[in-house]
């Protein structure tokens, strides 16, 4: 074999060998952004419920004008948020003030007992469950996908074509302890 056809058959194996990086490196970002897009749907969600049980809350609690308008102003800033940091820091805002609607709500009787505004609870509750699990999901996918950038030979070529490291999405000190909400039970 002649030098020149050793050359074309490494030329041609390090040319697969950075085709199969890239296309590695694209697989692991689509599942960060797909990722990202299973918390946005739970949160369309979150964001859907918010109005009405502010509503049905308004009813019945009318003292508690500053609670409801400061849940709608976060969920207003959770909405146009731009970044993963800005929509964790909405997103806590959002958190605390819900957790602060219904700790008050223990002092209404009619609305704990109110069949809407139990089941706009429930449905919440089971939506915040969902998006703690695409969180999750989310973290796992940024972790895999950061950690790829920075393995050898990944993290030559990642430079070269632009692959950024993803943020995590993480949660507030306040909600790393166990929190109890009664669901007028």
């Amino acid at each position: 074999m002649e030098f020149s056809q050793i050359f074309i058959i490494l030329f041609g194996i390090l040319g697969l060998a950075i085709i199969f990086i890239y296309n590695r490196l694209i697989i692991y970002r689509n599942r960060v952004d797909n990722a990202w897009s299973q918390i946005d749907v739970q949160l369309k969600r979150r964001y859907d419920l918010i109005p009405n049980l502010v509503e049905t809350v308004q009813a019945y609690a009318r003292h508690e004008r500053e609670t409801l308008a400061q849940i709608t102003e976060a969920r207003t800033r959770a909405i146009a948020a731009a970044s993963v940091k800005e929509q964790e820091q909405a997103e806590n805002e959002l958190t605390r003030n819900l957790h602060r609607l219904l700790a008050v709500v223990e002092n209404y009787p009619d609305l704990k007992a109110n069949k809407n505004f139990l089941m706009l609870q429930e449905e919440l509750a089971g939506t915040e469950s969902k998006i703690a699990f695409a969180r999750q999901f989310y973290n796992d996918s940024v972790m895999a996908y950061n950690t790829k950038l920075q393995m050898f030979p990944h993290n030559l070529l990642a430079g070269i074509f632009g692959f950024k490291t993803r943020d995590y999405l993480e949660i507030e000190g306040l909600e790393r302890e166990p929190q109890r909400v009664s669901f007028g039970n």
